[in-house]
């Protein structure tokens, strides 16, 4: 199959590697596409500023992986609304059968999926509750009703299509140079929250994974899964880990009432379920922070540019 990564920093880099490891075709999009590796086809393109390129022949696959140039509304707004409508215009403008007709005013009939790169965010605080895919979202920042909004737009446009749109809500992704809490607990600024705050993370590698597994799986996927590993930990739990690992005072707590703790919360705390993901047949190579951060100690992996 011909997979178009529509996106292609870190994590659309890591997919796309995995997807040509695994024998496909993958064209990346990317406003530096110099910097891709030999296995994916760079195009030049800015989601944000039509038109697009021309959408690869054969494209079966299509994911969009963005991220936001500014962490401002206006900043999420441009890509992650305008930039997924940019690529699904792409597609209509593009659209090809399979016996080489012309372009007609339908989405292209080779493409079976749209695999949409969202987040955990679209969810509200839940008190440390657990949350999961029948949850109501309620965001509580810009940041979540704006991707909430353009998964929204994703399943609207591809309606009646006969193509399979798929979010991926991802926790805070962690992984080769994505080093903020080490660094934290390493320089000392580390404060453990007075209050429990459960966090929900996976690892880059495991999020590439996913995005692959939900690409190529026989079975057709459900409209939308949440990306998160086995444990949503507690922060304090997390931090006091890394010191031990590294062989460091544990950090201090806070007083109560204050949301400092070192690291931001991903739109209230709240506990993700990643069970209808495993429940596909998926497995973690990082099933849990401990596994992961360990990795990146040991300095395995490397980010992409």
């Amino acid at each position: 199959m011909t997979v178009l990564m529509a996106g292609c920093g870190d994590l659309g880099t890591e997919a796309g590697l995995r997807f040509a490891a695994a024998g496909h075709r993958v064209v990346g999009w990317r406003r530096s596409p110099d910097k891709l590796p030999a296995a994916i086809e760079g195009a030049r393109a800015d989601l944000t500023t039509p038109p697009l390129p021309a959408i690869p022949e054969g494209t079966t696959a299509v994911v969009v992986a963005i991220a936001a140039g500014t962490p401002t509304e206006d900043g999420y707004r441009a890509a992650y609304v305008d930039g997924l409508s940019n690529v699904l215009d792409a597609l209509e403008r593009d659209r090809m059968h399979d016996d080489g007709a012309l372009p007609t005013l339908a989405l292209p009939s080779l493409v079976r999926r749209v695999l949409f790169v969202s987040s955990t965010a679209v969810y509200g605080d839940a008190g440390g509750g657990w949350v999961d895919e029948s949850t109501t979202t309620e965001p509580g920042g810009f940041s979540g009703r704006i991707i909430r909004e353009a998964e929204d737009l994703l399943q609207k446009r591809l309606l009646g299509t006969g193509i399979t749109p798929v979010a991926l809500r991802l926790g805070g992704i962690y992984g080769p140079g994505r080093t903020r809490l080490i660094d934290q607990v390493r320089s000392g600024v580390a404060v453990a929250p007075a209050e429990p705050r459960y966090t929900n993370r996976i690892h880059r590698d495991d999020a590439a994974a996913a995005i692959v597994h939900l690409c190529t799986m026989a079975a057709e996927p459900a409209p939308v899964y949440v990306g998160v590993d086995n444990d949503p930990a507690e922060l304090g739990e997390v931090q006091r880990f890394l010191a031990d690992e590294l062989g460091l005072p544990r950090p201090a707590s806070d007083v109560p009432g204050d949301t400092a703790g070192g690291e931001p919360s991903r739109g209230g705390n709240k506990r993700c379920s990643n069970a209808l993901l495993r429940s596909t047949g998926f497995e973690f190579a990082y099933p849990t922070f401990r596994e992961g951060y360990r990795a990146i100690l040991a300095g395995e992996g490397v980010r992409h540019p």
